[in-house]
């Protein structure tokens, strides 16, 4: 067992909401070799080893399920001792603020904070010491007197604690504490401010220039009382006012009061989604230099690129890259700014496949997808979040599939059966759970979030106008068969599951189709058809829904039909059109909102209408990344930088680019586990000229044109190819 020499411990404070200071003073009679501090808490820590912060993990532990699993951190501590030392450990609510209240214990009220640790110390002649959480450490209030993951802190530099009292220990559980496995949570980027605003209003108002994830780090002084606020939003309203009605009931601000001495703050137990901070009862002069924004998010490592002639496709691939950023603090995030931030399982799966070219996030996703499997139902329904938070939410198509979809594409970028091998009872339970409630192939009944923001639904809807009915099929189809591919992989027989998605597609063509076409076609309707490989005549279906774009002119699809708009028009014969979508300006396009000053994703096509007002203060976020789940397309048919389905990791990889007379060029890497892919193709002299870069040891296909040209990993002189190696005109 981890700990198993520690006990819980937790403070006698009155002050809940506030930072707990755990203390604990000892001496090293000797030179220390090694140390090493093991430790968690129930809540988010900051620790300090005589003054000096121990890690560069912010908000440690992350967010685990934590009834099921709580990470512990381990940190070498070696070269911070001294002879006489003071352990300090600040404790606050972090995300239990908003875990459901089943994730408390009989001791621990939900609200309640709780810390464990042990450091290990070895000295020169081989003794080893242990200093242990226990009833001998002492806890006091902080100045930090209020903390919360939605509504920020409020720091008193003022407030002076009473003398530390000791501790009392916990009777929790240790058998969920598991070593870190996700990527720690790290300080990224420092972004100064860009300008300092007046609005109209007569606000203050700082623009950072960049919607992003973190807190601002801020120098400030104050006569001693004084109380500072600064208030977090993402946009400005039409007139340039400060805007965040948007964060609905989360109040994401800093209150700093005064004690006449100089301060440098930033929060430690909290984050915000934020562009501009508003200033008020600022004591000091408001310099732009006393004001940095912090970029903070999962220590992923960037993998893709892509870049092409058209500067505003540019803009959207970099706001992409921006909301991936946004919205991976250790859960894939539907948003970071208003109250919600949660795991939505929709987002991640429809995201999933891009978020692993854009960046490394095999053990990111493999974290995420145990707490999935730890929070999935004895029955095998998928909760909507993960953490889940609710009670009795799950089984929505297209969100309970990110058990299967999920690490199927994890598998797919990266080659690792490990992670099929761990979830694959998960993905198999999730199947049976659609498989009790279907008949003769077809799901129908229970609640489903649709064509979620479709654009073709009713005034006033939030689903779209295909019906639930359809999806859940076509997706019964196809997360079966990803599960029989992952299957397979693994050697595994499942052989009563083959049946399931011929006898899926039959019913979805005998219930939704006639003659190939969707009957009351819908666009996500015909682009699942074609993406998932139900109908069974491509060449109507497709048909159909070229036609359904041309005869709006725009997409209509939501957060369903989205993703695989672009690839089920380029795949079927209708490119140009697919060029249109994305090449788009006006509302609804991808294009729209950066004409509107976005530098992320949106939720809505039309967060800001093209007058100027708001869609809604009720979902509307400026920072949701399902949309830019179309970067997948950009590497995948404009760049043509795919992998193998049967040989993945990139073993195998096919370049089939989709040119199109809109562009001069186009050009894209991955830097994948096998090295780094990239395409790249232009045009000169009224010639299209092809560049491919393939890893050592790969095979490639390249298709162009209708013709197929195969590549050995022994036939290549160089790792990169051009159009006259493959003898292409």
């Amino acid at each position: 067992n981890m700990l198993e020499r520690s006990e819980w411990i937790k403070g006698c404070e009155k002050n809940l909401r506030g930072g707990t200071v755990y203390l604990k003073n000892f001496r090293c009679a000797a030179k220390a070799e090694k140390a090493i501090l093991k430790i968690t808490a129930l809540g988010v820590y900051e620790v300090k080893l005589n003054g000096e912060r121990v890690g560069d993990f912010i908000l440690a532990p992350g967010w685990t399920s934590y009834l099921n699993r709580l990470q512990v951190q381990s940190y070498d501590v070696t070269n911070l001792l001294k002879t006489e030392n003071s352990l300090e450990v600040t404790v606050g609510q972090g995300w239990r603020a908003i875990a459901n209240k089943r994730d408390g214990s009989d001791f621990l009220g939900y609200r309640d904070t709780a810390l464990i640790a042990e450091l290990t110390i070895v000295y020169a002649d081989g003794r080893t010491e242990s200093i242990v959480t226990d009833s001998s450490w002492t806890a006091r209030e902080s100045k930090l007197r209020y903390t919360n993951i939605y509504d920020g802190d409020i720091y008193d530099a003022t407030f002076k604690a009473g003398s530390a009292r000791h501790c009392i220990c916990v009777d929790l559980e240790k058998d969920m504490l598991i070593p870190q496995e996700g990527e720690k949570i790290v300080e990224q980027e420092r972004m100064p401010a860009l300008q300092i605003i007046k609005t109209p209003a007569g606000e203050t108002v700082i623009d950072f220039g960049q919607n992003m994830t973190g807190y601002v780090e801020f120098r400030i002084k104050g006569t001693p009382g004084a109380q500072a606020t600064i208030s977090h939003g993402e946009t400005l309203d039409r007139d340039g006012n400060f805007y965040n009605a948007n964060y609905r009931s989360a109040d994401a601000q800093i209150k700093f009061i005064c004690d006449g001495e100089e301060h440098i703050y930033k929060s430690a137990l909290t984050f915000f989604g934020f562009r501009y901070i508003r200033l008020e009862n600022w004591p000091d002069e408001i310099k732009k230099e006393n004001f940095t924004a912090v970029v903070v998010h999962s220590d992923i490592r960037r993998t893709g690129y892509f870049e092409c002639s058209d500067e505003t496709v540019n803009k959207l691939f970099k706001n992409i890259i921006w909301g991936q950023k946004s919205n991976s603090l250790d859960v894939p995030t539907d948003c970071p700014q208003r109250d919600e931030r949660l795991g939505w399982t929709g987002d991640a799966q429809v995201f999933v496949r891009t978020a692993s070219l854009n960046f490394d996030v095999k053990r990111f996703f493999k974290k995420w997808l145990r707490d999935l499997a730890a929070d999935q139902g004895r029955d095998g329904c998928v909760p909507h979040v993960i953490p889940n938070i609710f009670d009795d939410m799950g089984g929505s198509s297209a969100w309970s599939d990110a058990a299967v979809i999920c690490p199927w594409e994890i598998y797919r970028t990266y080659g690792d059966k490990a992670v099929l091998e761990e979830q694959f009872d998960s993905m198999k339970a999730w199947i049976d759970w659609m498989r009790e409630r279907s008949e003769n192939g077809r799901r129908s009944g229970g609640s489903h979030f649709g064509d979620w923001l479709g654009l073709d639904s009713p005034e006033g809807s939030y689903k779209g106008a295909t019906p639930e009915d359809l999806i859940a099929t076509a997706y019964y189809k196809y997360s079966t068969e990803l599960f029989i591919k992952a299957a397979h992989a693994l050697g595994r027989d499942v052989s009563e599951y083959e049946n399931i998605p011929a006898e899926a597609a039959a019913a979805f063509r005998r219930e939704y189709m006639e003659n190939g076409r969707v009957k009351n076609a819908t666009q996500t309707g015909s682009v699942l058809a074609l993406f998932f490989d139900i109908t069974d005549d491509r060449a109507a279906t497709a048909t159909q829904l070229n036609e359904l774009v041309k005869r709006t002119g725009h997409l209509e699809t939501g957060f369903v039909g989205t993703p695989y708009l672009l690839h089920a028009l380029s795949d079927n014969g209708y490119a140009e059109t697919a060029y249109d979508l994305l090449l788009r300006r006006e509302y609804p396009s991808w294009l729209y909102p950066i004409s509107k000053g976005a530098t992320t994703v949106w939720e809505h096509w039309d967060g800001i209408k093209p007058d100027g007002t708001m869609w809604s203060t009720d979902m509307n976020s400026f920072n949701h990344y399902a949309y830019g789940a179309v970067a997948d397309w950009m590497y995948g048919a404009a760049a043509g930088i795919n992998s193998d389905p049967d040989r993945p990791g990139f073993e195998h990889i096919i370049f089939r680019p989709v040119t199109d007379r809109q562009l001069d060029f186009v050009k894209a890497s991955i830097d994948t586990r096998r090295g780094t892919v990239a395409s790249e193709w232009r045009r000169e002299n009224g010639r299209i000229k092809y560049i491919f870069t393939v890893p050592e040891g790969c095979c490639a296909s390249v298709i162009i044109g209708g013709e197929k040209h195969e590549v050995g990993a022994a036939d290549r002189k160089s790792t990169r190819l051009n159009s006259s190696h493959l003898g292409i005109s």
